[in-house]
């Protein structure tokens, strides 16, 4: 399976108990989306597997959880700083104006007026509102607010964004 078609939901941080349940740190906007979860794919570096999730719970800003068939912390203490992927078929449905971060890095970035500025290099959570980070060949990192006055449009099928440089952005 192409990596592209896997989206990560959250990183394992730690064991949680000895009956081989792990703590997760969510990396989706809805840490709630792991209740309806019944599989996740795990990636260890090495290889990729595939994870039925038998119960999920809640604690502060982690999540919980136990998969079929590992049942002893010593089953899980390996998989700390593990990424854990779900396919697109599992992934929450996007709302208008909302894009897999999957999709957009890389993306060509040009200024309103069409000139070419950079590359989408990453996206930062801020909890207000995502901040892309645009490598440009002139300014190096630039961070631009994903705010409508900032980002004018965006092409998933094209890999191209349009954006307005406000004032003080470079």
């Amino acid at each position: 399976m192409d990596s592209k078609d896997l989206l990560q939901v959250g990183v394992i941080t730690s064991t949680h108990g000895v009956r081989g349940e792990v703590k997760v740190f969510p990396t989706t906007d809805d840490p709630g989306r792991f209740k309806g979860l019944k599989k996740a794919t795990l990636d260890t570096g090495k290889e990729r597997k595939e994870l039925h999730i038998q119960g999920v719970k809640f604690f502060k800003q982690f999540v919980i959880l136990k998969f079929e068939g590992i049942d002893n912390i010593n089953d899980v203490e390996k998989y700390k700083r593990c990424p854990l992927l779900v396919t697109r078929e599992d992934a929450v449905p996007l709302e208008e104006d909302e894009y897999f971060i999957a999709d957009m890095i890389g993306m060509e970035v040009a200024t309103e007026d069409g000139e070419a500025f950079g590359t989408l290099k990453d996206v930062i959570g801020t909890g207000a509102n995502d901040v892309y980070v645009v490598e440009s060949l002139r300014y190096g990192d630039v961070l631009i607010p994903a705010i409508k006055e900032c980002i004018l449009s965006v092409d998933i099928e094209e890999k191209k964004m349009k954006v307005h440089l406000m004032e003080g952005l470079i």
